[in-house]
């Protein structure tokens, strides 16, 4: 079964409704008891960084949450707000993250002339890189994902990300840090392809 965080960032009746499409089982956890059930967890999110933050630790969730993923190394898939919060801290906000991922987060630096509107908002590309565990999607073309964020993931290494998009520039779109997975595009809201993407998910030993 896969635990879909439940602390109020949003995004769960939608991931709950992609997973029983596709025959997943799935349900919302908001307590210990609840994140000691699951075989996989994601933690899905919109919205600013430092609310996000709060409510996550208001939650009193964390303590088991960092049993779960870092201890007992259960898969955990960070969404959209959630890959920011699984680092160190955000430029959006003065709150440390969990630091969880190698990485901090930035706003998108476009220049004056690149007539790139910020938020990144609509269909764009994913590149997967070698590390990745999640993209082995099928078929030989690019897969393409839905996205809406201001501020994206900056990995101490190379190593880190999972895969690479292009807005003015390249940015890590999706990064894996041993058993932690996360992706800054909607799964969810992606069709097909986040629909595969969900799948492999659900399938990690």
């Amino acid at each position: 079964m896969i635990g879909i965080i439940d602390v109020g960032l949003g995004n769960t009746g939608s991931l709950l409704n992609m997973l029983a499409h596709l025959g997943v089982a799935a349900q919302c956890v908001s307590t210990p008891t609840g994140l000691a059930a699951a075989e996989r967890l994601i933690l899905p999110g919109v919205g600013a960084f430092d609310p996000g933050m709060t409510r996550l630790r208001d939650s009193g969730l964390l303590p088991a949450l960092e049993r779960r993923v870092r201890t007992e190394g259960v898969p955990l898939l960070g969404v959209c707000l959630g890959l920011q919060l699984l680092t160190r801290g955000s430029e959006e906000g003065s709150l440390p993250g969990l630091g969880w991922v190698p990485a901090i987060t930035q706003r998108f630096k476009v220049a004056d002339d690149a007539r790139l509107r910020i938020p990144h908002m609509g269909w764009n590309e994913c590149r997967p890189t070698a590390t990745s565990s999640l993209f082995d999607l099928g078929g030989p073309e690019l897969p393409r994902f839905y996205f809406v964020h201001s501020y994206h993931a900056v990995c101490d290494s190379p190593a880190t990300v999972a895969a690479w998009t292009h807005y003015g520039g390249d940015f890590a779109s999706a990064v894996q840090h041993g058993n932690i997975h996360a992706v800054q595009f909607h799964p969810e809201k992606s069709h097909r392809w986040g629909m595969k993407l969900l799948e492999r998910f659900a399938a990690l030993p």
